[in-house]
């Protein structure tokens, strides 16, 4: 088994990419783009298809991060249910983040036929029911969005259907979501990246960003090897927003999450388990999510840790994996490896402004394929002067984490501690 691939499968598995140099000297654009996951890669193809002069400067290399290494998995509106929104912040506002959740999913969709990226996009996505309240709640909300959304992609599926769909036992309902779908993570990222040069973006690899100065002139984004001075500045880098502006560092959460890769399954083995091909994530705070692979293995995540990344994350996952899926005892593990997910307390997407020159997206709390791709293009509108969409979002109300830089930790991970214990109660 490899744990030597940051990426895991993803890294083994991806389209191979272009090297691109590390800046040196000092250039000039019309916006710098700091990050290079989808956030900051569909802000640079935005940017560039609408003709500005845009520079991405990336820490390691396209897709490295959470970008390069999550489930891949496209989901429909945020990680709060719709009804949720409407209390929280009235209809209309709701309604207008309905549609721009709606658009994440057809932006992806679009992007892949549009720029040909070759990142085996597949239709339907299941949220699986860890007990019977959640089953109601799934319901509920399915009700929810037919009436009052037109959404009528959602269907329920008992015991009996949720096992023929997903080949497990574990769950007693599941809802199937026809509008959902999955993709290959590092793909889809290192095709946004192709894209967005071929649309005239410049992007330089090896580029950590050390600080972002203002002046009347602009922002200089200095790196070891070079300056970008620009006129706007797009910081793209969610988990790790907070390094270069402290200023969002109470905002921003670090979760560690864990996947596998088995090996090829054989023939019988491969339809058995999901034999729907659907991607699923069940309805636990502490959730599993998995899919299978283009190249018949079974990729399943678990065991999510807010303070440690294991030395076995095989030994961790497996287990999980083999509650859920008995017939997948004792196959072999090819991969792990783990991913930093950016989450925000309020599990809403964090987007606003660090001054007039100077915008933000990030918190996509587990959501970020669709979402991170949609608020990068938001960013480059705002950029460009037409912010309406933007402050769609950045008028969501964003809670700091509590307990400060020392207490942070210990108090977030005692939560899930409590989360846990919640996902373990009957009913």
């Amino acid at each position: 088994m490899s744990q030597g691939i940051p990426q895991g499968w993803y890294g083994a598995s991806a389209t191979a990419a272009p090297p691109r140099e590390a800046l040196s000297g000092l250039l000039r654009c019309d916006v710098c783009v700091v990050g290079g996951g989808y956030t900051g890669l569909s802000a640079a193809l935005h940017l560039a298809l609408a003709g500005a002069r845009v520079i991405l400067l990336e820490a390691e290399t396209v897709g490295f991060a959470a970008s390069g290494r999550n489930g891949g998995q496209i989901h429909t509106g945020f990680r709060k249910e719709q009804s949720e929104l409407e209390s929280w912040l009235g209809r209309q506002h709701a309604r207008e983040l309905w549609e721009l959740g709606a658009e994440s999913k057809a932006l992806v969709r679009e992007l892949v036929h549009t720029h040909a990226i070759d990142c085996a996009l597949k239709d339907g996505l299941v949220i699986a029911a860890h007990r019977m309240s959640a089953a109601h709640a799934l319901e509920r909300e399915a009700e929810h969005l037919a009436s009052q959304y037109g959404y009528t992609q959602l269907a329920m599926l008992d015991a009996a259907r949720t096992e023929a769909e997903l080949g497990t036992r574990v769950y007693p309902a599941s809802r199937f979501d026809s509008g959902g779908g999955h993709l290959h993570a590092l793909n889809f990222a290192r095709g946004l990246g192709r894209a967005a040069e071929t649309a005239g973006a410049v992007l330089f690899e090896h580029s950590r960003v050390l600080a972002l100065d203002e002046d009347k002139a602009g922002v200089n984004a200095r790196t070891a090897g070079g300056t970008i001075s620009s006129d706007q500045v797009v910081l793209a880098c969610d988990a790790f927003s907070g390094a270069l502006a402290p200023q969002l560092a109470p905002y921003i959460g670090q979760l560690e999450s864990f996947i596998v890769a088995t090996a090829p399954l054989d023939e019988a083995l491969y339809a058995r388990v999901l034999p729907s091909d659907a991607a699923v994530a069940d309805t636990r705070h502490v959730l599993d999510y998995y899919r299978k692979s283009e190249d018949r293995r079974m990729l399943f995540a678990g065991r999510e840790s807010y303070w440690r990344v294991p030395k076995d994350v095989a030994g961790m996952v497996g287990p999980r994996m083999a509650h859920v899926f008995p017939a997948l005892t004792g196959v072999a593990i090819d991969y792990a490896w783990h991913g930093t997910v950016g989450i925000t307390r309020t599990r809403m997407p964090h987007l606003g402004r660090l001054s007039k020159r100077m915008l933000f997206a990030h918190g996509y709390s587990g959501q970020g394929v669709a979402l991170a791709t949609l608020c990068g293009k938001l960013m480059s509108e705002a950029a460009l002067g037409k912010p309406e969409r933007f402050d769609v979002l950045a008028r969501v109300p964003a809670a700091p984490f509590p307990g400060g830089q020392l207490l942070r930790r210990p108090l977030v991970a005692a939560a899930l501690a409590w989360f846990k214990l919640l996902d373990a109660l009957p009913g």
